[in-house]
């Protein structure tokens, strides 16, 4: 099994592509699985369509699924913080994919997005773990 972890800055946004950095790692590896985790407590990985304004619509979505204020019983952090910790039961925190000579099988409109709400920590890591066939 080969893993590589990346180091993504969710700082300007807060839905970021991380499609391209997923080819890269899938490169040369044949077929197999290639499993995306985040091991954080407060964000996710997803499959969509990106650069028609998805993003920004899948973030005013979990915005009005996840207010920003003093409802959440786990309080500690910036207002609204408890939310960033309950986005992970809707926004899984790994995803599987097949690889088919070297590529990450997806659809056509598909991209892989990593998902993080929590303003508090703009640093998460990504790992990505191929296991061939």
């Amino acid at each position: 099994m080969e893993t590589l972890e990346i180091d993504v800055d969710t700082s300007r946004e807060r839905v970021v592509d991380i499609t391209g950095d997923l080819k890269h790692f899938c490169r040369g590896n044949g077929a197999g699985l290639v499993n995306v985790f985040v091991p954080h407590a407060t964000a996710g990985v997803a499959l969509m369509e990106t650069g028609s304004g998805s993003e920004a619509d899948l973030r005013e979505a979990l915005d009005r699924l996840f207010p920003r204020d003093d409802r959440y019983r786990h309080a500690h952090g910036s207002p609204g913080h408890g939310a960033d910790h309950i986005l992970p039961a809707l926004v899984s925190p790994s995803v599987t994919l097949p690889v088919l000579d070297g590529r990450p099988a997806l659809g056509t409109w598909q991209s892989v997005v990593l998902v993080d709400l929590n303003v508090d920590n703009p640093r998460r890591t990504v790992r990505f773990s191929f296991i061939p066939a």
